[in-house]
């Protein structure tokens, strides 16, 4: 499947999700922890890791 079609597909789920009142939403507090965590996590990286790439599929 490529990406466009798995992307439509993922955003009509998101949509009903939405509308059923199922999605998650996130609270400030919520966001502000995942960034902090985001940020620390790139931040321990060493100067040789390389940045992790998602890996494309087949």
């Amino acid at each position: 499947m490529d990406a466009k079609k798995q992307r439509e597909i993922a955003s009509k789920g998101g949509k009903a999700a939405h509308a059923k009142g199922t999605a998650h939403e996130w609270t400030k507090e919520e966001a502000r922890e995942a960034g902090r965590k985001g940020g620390m996590r790139s931040h321990q990286r060493k100067p040789s890791e390389p940045e992790r790439k998602p890996s494309k599929p087949e």
